[in-house]
């Protein structure tokens, strides 16, 4: 399938991802509780300039403003009739910018998890899941989505779900979990569990990944689980800029722009092919992400002791690919409501 995506992958050794929606929306004047969705419609001016600032400081690709675009999650503001209009604008303001940018850029429609568990741990049906991806991803389609991308994910069924969603709309796609868990997702699957769960897909991903978590040190060490079972896909590393630490009634990310440029080239090194940030991770953060990894030459896997070293301590002992970790506990039906 050719697309804009897969374009850029083939004439580049990495690509630069953007980084936080959440932390510069809040920096914007969104307020705690809010639908950042509904900006979309009633604040385009400052969605725009979400956009620029990322494509200005270097990203090839980046998001839109569309993560709890779903059904579920858009029903506690009483807008779940408003799927397919609020993507499509999201869309549509990432590809007036993208088509601005004088270089190509990827506008990736964000999709994120429905907000809900899964049968039969919880109430939401598989064909249900595929039914809310799926509106979804014709809302990010029509506003002009080069691809669709599925971001921190916790079940292997919420995201099979998602794989399906975006076959039935005919678009191609990225797809990250989320490895938050002592090295794990909050579902318990391992790196090594995603790899062999994307090998399995119909209709496979162009790249996946880790996003979010715990810090930029787990999650490298979740990229090294990737790489280590030799995924045919490009990897992507998409970390939070450090640790978040709780300063005058806000949540603030103690990673410099320092720390991220060397996580961006530990990244590459480890094996990742599109970099980019999450929580935390602003403007200036993705320029110096952007001017390391077109500086600093390309060095060896990065061991475990290089990456605390330079991104500090890990948040557990293990990340589960040992046995050594936690382990899921055995299923014993659909739990009371």
């Amino acid at each position: 399938m050719t697309n804009a995506l897969s374009r850029l992958l083939e004439t580049r050794d990495w690509l630069l991802a953007d980084g936080a929606t959440g932390t510069n929306l809040f920096n914007m004047g969104l307020m705690s509780g809010d639908a950042p969705e509904m900006w979309n419609e009633e604040h385009p001016d400052r969605i725009t300039a979400l956009y620029k600032g990322a494509v200005d400081a270097g990203s090839d690709i980046f998001l839109t403003n569309s993560f709890g675009g779903n059904a579920s999650r858009l029903k506690l503001h009483n807008a779940e009739g408003r799927v397919h209009d609020l993507n499509r604008m999201a869309a549509e303001i990432g590809r007036e910018v993208a088509d601005k940018a004088g270089r190509p850029v990827v506008v990736a429609g964000s999709v994120g998890p429905t907000g809900e568990i899964m049968s039969p741990m919880g109430t939401l049906t598989h064909e249900r899941a595929v039914e809310m991806f799926h509106e979804q991803a014709e809302g990010l389609k029509a506003g002009g989505a080069d691809v669709l991308w599925v971001e921190t994910i916790s079940a292997a069924e919420e995201f099979i779900a998602a794989s399906e969603a975006f076959a039935l709309a005919d678009m191609p796609w990225c797809g990250t979990m989320s490895f938050d868990t002592a090295g794990r997702t909050m579902m318990g699957l391992t790196s090594a569990e995603m790899v062999k769960m994307v090998n399995k897909l119909t209709h496979k991903p162009l790249g996946f990944g880790a996003n979010c978590g715990t810090g930029a040190s787990d999650l490298m060490r979740t990229i090294l689980g990737f790489a280590a079972v030799g995924p045919e896909q490009p990897i992507i590393a998409k970390g939070n800029a450090g640790i978040p630490k709780y300063h005058d009634g806000h949540i603030h990310y103690d990673g410099t722009p320092d720390l991220m440029a060397d996580y961006a080239v530990l990244a590459r090194d480890a094996g990742a092919t599109i970099i980019g940030g999450c929580c935390g991770t602003m403007p200036e953060h993705l320029s110096a992400m952007r001017k390391a990894l077109e500086t600093r030459p390309n060095g060896p896997r990065p061991t475990l002791d290089q990456i605390t070293e330079k991104l500090g301590a890990f948040s557990s002992a293990s990340d589960g690919t040992d046995g050594a970790g936690p382990v899921r506990a055995p299923r014993r039906g659909r739990r009371r409501s």
